[in-house]
């Protein structure tokens, strides 16, 4: 059965990247999402890819929340025009609001941060924390070295099923979405008994 997205929560960078496709696919997103009534949950930056997903949501009239440590509110520079500002004690308590708020995840281009929050979003999900799909949005090929080590790990047998399974990719934000809301989510072992792999 598929899931319902309301609320997606983004993972990007506190920065803008190189390429002009990077900043063009965060305002292409926050439009769609917009558009589509689905409400973005993410960072809470104003500055970068995550100020650009947010301010093309809330300018199509979207619903934005944002999530973000007291430690960074200076560093990322909070977005104070938000449809709400959480303003947490730590990173832990960011990743557990964002994933108790949002119906599926999606991974722009970042740096470490991002990678961290989508590893822990994946890992959760193959340990049946929860059943919410989650994309890598594969803007200018960004994912693809990855993707590739993904397939390595799974080819050398350290995967529990396929990355297929649980993880969706597409190079623009319209695909990705729709894959998103046909995504029904693979029956996974909670715990591993002995003789299992």
């Amino acid at each position: 059965m598929a899931v319902t997205v309301q609320r997606l929560c983004v993972y990007c960078a506190s920065n803008d990247g190189t390429r002009p496709e990077y900043l063009d696919t965060a305002r292409q997103l926050g439009t769609l999402l917009a558009a589509r009534g689905i409400a973005l949950v993410y960072g809470g930056g104003r500055v970068g890819l995550m100020g650009a997903v947010a301010d093309a949501a809330l300018a199509g009239g979207g619903e934005v929340i944002g999530i973000m440590p007291h430690g960074l509110v200076q560093r990322e520079v909070a977005h104070h025009g938000l449809t709400k500002l959480h303003v947490v004690d730590s990173m832990h308590e960011r990743k557990a609001m964002m994933n108790e708020l949002a119906d599926g995840f999606i991974a722009m281009p970042g740096g470490v941060g991002t990678l961290e929050e989508f590893f822990e979003t994946w890992t959760w999900a193959q340990l049946g924390v929860h059943r919410k799909p989650i994309g890598l949005l594969d803007v200018a090929g960004f994912w693809q070295p990855l993707l590739a080590l993904i397939t390595h790990m799974d080819a050398e047998g350290f995967m529990r099923g396929t990355a297929s399974d649980w993880l969706l990719t597409a190079t623009d934000p319209t695909t990705l979405l729709d894959a998103m809301e046909r995504f029904a989510p693979p029956t996974v072992r909670r715990w591993l008994r002995p003789g299992e792999t």
